[in-house]
């Protein structure tokens, strides 16, 4: 059967007595619809999961119990960071979510001159909170418990220079391919467009700060895809996705 996951803001320890937050009491209370006595699995990012055993579950509180310790690592060999031009509403939503479950290990929501999101003040920081929910759901899901970090949105031309590694960016005209390159000390890091694309000058920004354009075959892949696409195909090439069983 399989045990419930999940995450929690506060540092674990083995022994330690817990009282879940209303949002996450409310999860196990009311959708996941445990009870006192069943067996869950908390986690904190630090990487490993702890299993637990629900000591109340009522109305005005979920206490847990942290059993044992469960060391996990389910982590790529490869890092990847994902420059990624904000999208409208499900669109990026499904890019934060989908690049957890691919392995990015760190994000950053870029302005360009052709988005066609505005965020201004509270917006902004909703908006930024909703994005962590959907990592931390993620993370959850899929099995990590390590959480990737959520950088803040941040205009494109202040963050291309300061990425490190392998610095591509997506471009459908552009002549070089994921297969002719390798990344630099197991290091790669990822810009894609909008939905409107680069205007010129951000791409020329990029490409003076080291990015270099490669394409994901001739045809031209809306942003929600073009993210995704690239974060399986370096995976596949240089990350996990290529090994084996026990990493052979």
């Amino acid at each position: 059967m399989r045990i419930s996951r999940l995450y929690v803001s506060e540092a674990l320890n083995c022994g330690q007595h817990i009282e879940l937050d209303d949002d996450s009491a409310h999860y196990v209370r009311t959708v996941l619809r445990l009870a006192k006595d069943d067996k869950i699995v908390l986690f904190d990012g630090s990487g490993a999961d702890y299993l637990s055993v629900l000591l109340e579950v009522s109305r005005s509180r979920v206490a847990v119990a942290l059993e044992q310790r469960q060391p996990r690592d389910v982590e790529s060999p490869l890092t990847i960071c994902l420059g990624l031009g904000m999208a409208r509403g499900d669109r990026m939503d499904l890019s934060v979510q989908k690049a957890v479950e691919l392995g990015v290990n760190q994000m950053t929501p870029i302005e360009t001159e052709r988005c066609l999101v505005q965020l201004k003040g509270d917006k902004r920081i909703q908006r930024f909170t909703h994005w962590r929910r959907i990592i931390q759901h993620a993370a959850e899901q899929s099995g990590r418990s390590v959480l990737p970090e959520l950088s803040p949105i941040t205009r494109l031309h202040q963050w291309v220079g300061e990425q490190q590694g392998l610095k591509l960016f997506l471009d459908p005209y552009a002549e070089v391919t994921l297969a002719d390159l390798q990344p630099e000390e197991m290091k790669v890091t990822l810009l894609t467009g909008p939905e409107g694309g680069f205007a010129e000058h951000e791409r020329e920004a990029a490409k003076a700060a080291g990015f270099i354009p490669v394409r994901l075959g001739g045809r031209i892949l809306r942003t929600e895809t073009a993210s995704l696409a690239a974060l399986s195909a370096v995976q596949m090439l240089w990350g996990d996705f290529r090994l084996g069983p026990k990493g052979c």
